[in-house]
């Protein structure tokens, strides 16, 4: 009875989108109509996002040892953003002149809110640090997050102090501005610093010492609040101020009465001598590295990188020019563009297979049809889901292309045989259709449930294969509307009665291929014993060589970059 049900609600839907054919295109359009949308708005990364929320906390303490950073900085910090609410682990690393501190939340934290917990956390602290101790820097990236973009920065007329200058005031904070830019590294910088060569016997003959050179430095630039003049009619806020702003000023700087700084040192203004050099295009230059936010995506950072360079280039002095040395989203980009062109590939491979077996153009026509529309209704249902094209959901659908057209050719088939049989156009569709409505329907919920579990692993992995099961999920079940209401629609109008026997090349090794695999089944029918046997030793072979195999997150890439490290005495 329940059999018999399911048959009568088959040929009921069946025979209703027949009958209503325009109802059938409309279903059939919103589907796709809602893929195209869905396709500009989705975003296209490499990988699905599986980092987790990651805040790095740096603070610069100049002249201090390790010891000193782990006790007076690192240990307040940790202690502070511990308890901040969405926190899995902190981790921490002290060295000389430097602590940072790096943050890890769950999954679900939403890393802006997160950025600012942690910096009100942070801030409460600042009474608290070392008065030589510079203000913690938070960033949204990993401590150890490589740079996703790297610029280089070369002039014909400026040197690397000049060019390092005009950096920071032209560029950095343009770059930073970038939505989903974390941080700017530069690389072989040199910024005009004031060094200050003391002479130890200028100032052992006036009788001072190091403390009375570093106490005069100390007020280079003093600026502090005097108060306040109240008058009948005003207020009058003093402030005393001392600034040095030129280099003869700071010679002229008194270190003791009678003895000014240009007796007892020598000063001047050079570039800071770092510790990298960045040579590109064969010249002397300065390097950027683009550090993404974590859960950010590389292709719109990428893009909005550009956008700032064109708008800075504008605004340079002539002979500065800005190369792009290295970009992920070229990369990211060219491998999204050849999944896309396989699958493209594979559309037009399945269609032509649909015709050599179906030898009509008009049968071909319906899974032809079927296929875009379905694969268009996966694409909603990941923009519907907040998942975005990468290359595992573009495997899937790949891999969803033979999958999506599987359930348009058994309703096809099936009408065709009835057609071939004698069945006018629509008896056929009604009739084709509710015979295999069942198997249709079984079909696509048995493959739901083989993929949907996938998204559900734990841990990275499952981070990863999250998006490549539910895709393709979703691609098989919006086959089974696709082949159960447009397929019977177009067969009922496309479908002609055949009437002539086709004996060509293709049909005669059909039916060989028929008659041999009659014989094998024959064959494997009277001898099971031996078939249960083969099938054992199959399987046990696969069980002792799984564990050979090697294991990996992902497969090794090649990004056309070649690495040279060359280390040389010190």
């Amino acid at each position: 009875m329940a059999e018999r049900t399911k048959l009568q609600q088959g040929a009921a839907l069946a025979a209703l989108f027949v009958r209503r054919p325009v109802m059938a295109f409309v279903i059939n359009a919103i589907i796709f109509v809602a893929g195209m949308a869905a396709l500009l708005g989705l975003q296209v990364q490499q990988l699905p996002n599986v980092s987790r929320p990651v805040l790095t906390i740096t603070t610069l303490f100049p002249g201090a040892s390790a010891d000193n950073v782990d006790t007076d900085i690192t240990a307040p910090i940790e202690g502070a953003v511990a308890r901040v609410t969405g926190v899995t682990g902190v981790s921490s690393t002290s060295r000389y002149g430097q602590s940072r501190t790096t943050v890890e939340f769950s999954a679900a934290t939403d890393l802006n809110v997160a950025a600012s917990d942690t910096r009100d956390a942070v801030s409460r602290l600042l009474a608290s640090l070392p008065t030589d101790a510079q203000a913690p820097v938070v960033v949204k990236a990993d401590s150890n997050a490589q740079s996703i973009m790297q610029l280089a920065v070369t002039s014909d007329t400026l040197g690397i102090g000049p060019l390092t200058d005009l950096i920071n005031a032209t560029m950095i904070d343009r770059l930073r501005s970038v939505d989903g830019v974390a941080d700017i590294q530069m690389y072989g910088d040199a910024a005009q610093i004031l060094t200050v060569d003391i002479n130890p016997a200028a100032i052992a003959a006036r009788g001072l010492t190091l403390g009375d050179v570093t106490t005069a430095l100390a007020t280079v630039s003093f600026d502090s609040p005097a108060g306040t003049l109240n008058a009948t009619n005003q207020n009058i806020i003093v402030r005393a101020t001392a600034k040095v702003v030129t280099l003869d000023q700071v010679l002229q700087l008194s270190v003791h009465p009678g003895v000014v700084l240009a007796d007892v040192a020598t000063v001047f203004l050079a570039p800071n001598p770092g510790g990298t050099k960045i040579r590109a295009q064969g010249k002397a230059g300065v390097g950027l590295g683009v550090i993404g936010q974590a859960q950010s995506n590389t292709i719109n950072i990428s893009r909005g990188i550009h956008k700032a360079l064109d708008d800075i280039r504008q605004n340079l002095p002539t002979g500065v020019n800005i190369a792009i040395s290295s970009d992920d989203a070229v990369f990211i980009q060219g491998a999204v563009t050849e999944v896309i062109r396989s699958m493209a590939i594979s559309v037009a491979v399945v269609t032509a297979i649909i015709f050599v077996f179906l030898r009509d153009w008009r049968a071909t026509l319906i899974p032809a049809v079927s296929m875009p529309i379905a694969l268009s209704g996966a694409l909603a249902g990941l923009y519907a889901a907040g998942f975005t094209i990468n290359i595992l959901t573009l495997l899937a659908l790949v891999l969803a292309t033979g999958l999506v057209v599987d359930d348009a050719i058994v309703v096809l088939e099936n009408i065709v045989r009835l057609r071939r049989g004698g069945h006018g156009p629509r008896a056929a569709a009604v009739a084709g259709t509710q015979e295999v409505y069942f198997a249709v329907v079984a079909t696509s919920i048995t493959l739901s449930a083989v993929f949907i579990p996938i998204s559900f692993l734990p841990g990275q992995v499952g981070g990863l294969f999250r998006e490549f099961g539910m895709t393709l999920a979703i691609a098989v079940m919006v086959s089974t509307v696709v082949a159960l209401s447009l397929s019977p629609m177009m067969a009922a109008r496309a479908l002609r009665r055949e009437q002539r026997e086709d004996n060509g090349l293709l049909v005669r090794f059909g039916r060989m291929l028929v008659r041999l695999y009659g014989h094998l089944l024959h064959a494997c029918l009277q001898a099971p014993i031996v078939i249960l046997v083969a099938a054992a030793l199959f399987a046990a072979v696969a069980w002792l060589v799984f564990p050979t195999l090697k294991q990996e997150l992902t497969p090794p890439e090649d990004r056309s970059k070649v690495l040279v490290i060359v280390q040389a005495p010190q």
